[in-house]
């Protein structure tokens, strides 16, 4: 159920993406509905449970669980969606730096498994010549994965906002709520919580 629900909002952000339109206003004004709650977008689906459990359905009755098929296939895509999208940002700087804010699979955690964050900074990471600086402030390490990337590094959000020619909120983590926007003024930034849309 919460897949399906994550999945609408997630496929309503890539259409209005492709139509130019603000999602969170979209979802907004729908919300205002008495009986509807559009949930709101992300960067993907991560954890150990909901990224992985709908598939155990799908396996178990597949001519049947279309929606539910469907609807793994959207979130699993959306960490391409916005690896594109960070790629398009980033069209014209050659060499460029990204700072890729949250590594983690959902606000305030420790927790990396199935982490969207992850598959977009790996798939940042394959372009050698682009730099990805992690800010990830739950953990003191890099994982595997990445860090054996010579063009990954975890670093402080300082260093990360002063060295990056665009900014990437993939997760919603306290700790960058509340950043100066007049720090991120002169870089293109992806925001994929909304957290720092201005209102």
């Amino acid at each position: 159920y919460r897949d399906v629900n994550i999945a609408f909002a997630n496929e309503l952000s890539m259409i209005c993406d492709e139509q130019d339109v603000d999602v969170w206003e979209v979802i907004e004004l729908a919300n205002q509905h008495p009986r509807v709650n559009v949930l709101t977008p992300s960067a993907g689906v991560g954890g150990h449970c909901i990224a992985v459990d709908p598939w155990f359905i799908v396996a178990s009755a597949p001519e049947q669980a279309n929606l539910i098929r469907a609807a793994r296939e959207v979130n699993d895509a959306k960490p391409r969606h916005v690896a594109a999208q960070i790629r398009a940002a980033l069209e014209g700087h050659d060499g460029a730096t990204v700072a890729c804010l949250g590594l983690a699979f959902k606000p305030d955690v420790d927790d990396l498994r199935g982490s969207p964050a992850l598959e977009i900074v790996a798939g940042l990471a394959a372009d050698e010549a682009l730099t990805a600086l992690v800010v990830e402030p739950h953990v003191t390490e890099l994982p595997p994965a990445l860090a054996e990337r010579g063009n990954v590094e975890l670093v402080e959000l300082d260093e990360a906002l002063a060295r990056a020619d665009a900014v990437a909120l993939l997760v919603g983590h306290r700790s960058f709520r509340g950043i100066d926007r007049a720090r991120l003024a002169d870089k293109p930034v992806i925001d994929c919580t909304g957290a720092w849309r201005s209102s």
